[in-house]
């Protein structure tokens, strides 16, 4: 160009002629007009080292390329404007810089391309798309942390909103963050557009949708309607699909983690600095400037009962979690040393979720007042295997009989309580008494309906004391077959006492 410049204005044209020959501005012109061959060369070698205002962060930008070199010019960007907030540089010396060091260190980027499918713009307040996305952290203890994010675009003004959770969503914890959405942008849109995800519908029901149950409560006491996209497709939320990759490729990629909580501090604070305050690629203006004014056409929030935050508790060692000051109880064998469980509260309901597979395992009526125990009857201990056990060991030592089946049967089902005591009495007979006793004393029982064992020993005893008494006088009366004499009116008397204390029971 230098030459051409200089060729030309050997042949007598003007600056304005030579710029418009060269398709040059003119003021490129005048630059080099006067300007010697010796004096352009020194020029042209000191622009080879020319300095940036970047050079004094070029170690730190080369190392997180170099461990990190699939992170973007914009990321680089925000985490410079992050880790120095008092420097001021613009994002497209930025991205130049970030060439030229790629270039020069071969330090290329991978770059994968996904399409979508142009839709018109939305007007302000109409649509408010929601998605989900997980990510994996590292940790200051060099560990990986499984994390989860929930994320908000406004349509018209791509105005975001992302809360990050550790633990996988429930329908009360999509709620809860949903509620902060809408404080955060100022108010309701008319619609919420979602997948088709098991934590918002049951069914899609040819087009009659069936939404679960707490969301359907959250729904009508807010008063917005949901927009259910297809299976397979992505192009009617395009805005949010752009968004999640968004927020993890520039907030959480390469990112450290210490705590939740600063965490999602730390991407409000991205959101301020960088996802509302950059000029949007398709819309070319700023989604915290444009929101500004479509927040007039979003509706209050109600000030309706909304599900409370959730938090976790630590199971104790008698299967129950403290929460204000009361304990609720876990099935049997919840607990486990460290182990905790996330608590949502719906309404006056208290649903206790398990932390790793999302699980609703046990939920209470919220009980007013401080100190209490509430126990569900269903997290009582099991003992059924144990008392199955325990009747099939006292079937076999009453020799397996079918009346012994019948009897035993019988006192499960009427003395459920005490099936053990019932069980572990009838082992005791069956010990002390021969089997052609025990057989004979269980089938009267069960002819006058006694059905315990407490009668199943006593009738063992009377039939073992009349088989004495005939062994030691063998005559026999015919009111009382094998019967002896002397034991007759000793029968009669305990006939009679075990008809005047068991005949109302029967």
């Amino acid at each position: 160009m230098y030459s051409k410049i200089h060729q030309l204005k050997t042949e007598k044209l003007n600056k304005s002629q030579v710029a418009r020959m060269l398709g040059i501005n003119v003021k490129t012109v005048i630059k080099y007009w006067n300007i010697e061959p010796q004096e352009y060369a020194k020029q042209l070698r000191q622009s080879y080292h020319r300095s940036s205002q970047l050079d004094e962060y070029k170690t730190n930008i080369l190392a997180r390329l170099r461990e990190y070199p699939d992170s973007s010019a914009s990321q680089i960007d925000d985490w410079l404007k992050e880790a120095y907030p008092e420097s001021s540089f613009r994002s497209r010396t930025v991205r130049r810089y970030v060439a030229k060091l790629r270039k020069d260190y071969d330090l290329p980027k991978v770059i994968n391309n996904r399409q979508y499918e142009a839709v018109e713009e939305l007007p302000p307040g109409q649509q408010l798309q929601v998605d989900f996305g997980e990510t994996t952290a590292a940790t200051t203890g060099g560990r990986k942390k499984k994390l989860y994010c929930m994320t908000t675009v406004l349509a018209h003004s791509r105005f975001k909103y992302a809360e990050w959770s550790d633990q996988t969503f429930t329908t009360a914890r999509l709620t809860v963050i949903l509620r902060r959405a809408f404080e955060y942008i100022g108010g309701i849109p008319q619609e919420l557009v979602f997948d088709q995800d098991k934590l918002i519908a049951v069914s899609e029901n040819h087009g009659d949708i069936l939404f679960t149950e707490e969301f359907e409560r959250f729904k009508q006491s807010l008063h917005f309607k949901v927009y259910l996209c297809r299976k397979g497709d992505p192009e009617s939320k395009g805005k949010i699909e752009a968004v999640v990759k968004y927020v993890k490729n520039n907030f959480a990629k390469h990112r450290l983690f210490t705590s939740l909580k600063d965490w999602n501090q730390a991407q409000l604070d991205w959101l301020v600095r960088t996802g509302n305050q950059k000029e949007h690629g398709t819309t070319k203006k700023v989604p915290a400037t444009v929101h500004a004014l479509e927040k007039q056409h979003l509706r209050p929030i109600p000030s309706v009962k909304l599900p409370e935050d959730i938090v976790t508790a630590t199971v104790r060692k008698d299967n129950t979690i403290l929460y204000k000051g009361n304990r609720y109880s876990l099935p049997l064998g919840t607990y486990q040393p460290g182990k905790k469980v996330a608590i949502a509260i719906m309404q006056d309901k208290l649903q206790l979720f398990d932390n790793q597979t999302n699980i609703l395992i046990a939920e209470h009526v919220i009980a007013h007042g401080r100190g209490l125990l509430i126990k569900s009857s269903n997290h009582r201990r099991d003992n059924t295997l144990l008392i199955n056990q325990l009747q099939e060991q006292t079937l076999a030592l009453l020799q397996n009989t079918k009346v012994a089946q019948q009897f035993l049967t019988a006192i499960r089902k009427e003395k459920s309580r005490y099936a053990r005591d019932q069980f572990q009495l009838l082992q005791l007979v069956a010990n002390s008494h021969e089997p052609e006793i025990i057989e004979q004393a269980i089938a009267e029982c069960l002819r006058l309906r006694f059905i315990s064992a407490v009668s199943c020993r006593d009738m063992a005893e009377y039939l073992s004391s009349a088989t004495r008494a005939k062994e030691q006088n063998p005559v026999i009366d015919e009111t009382f077959p094998n019967k002896s004499v002397p034991s007759i009116k000793a029968e009669h008397r305990k006939v009679t006492a075990y008809t005047s204390l068991y005949g109302g029971m029967a």
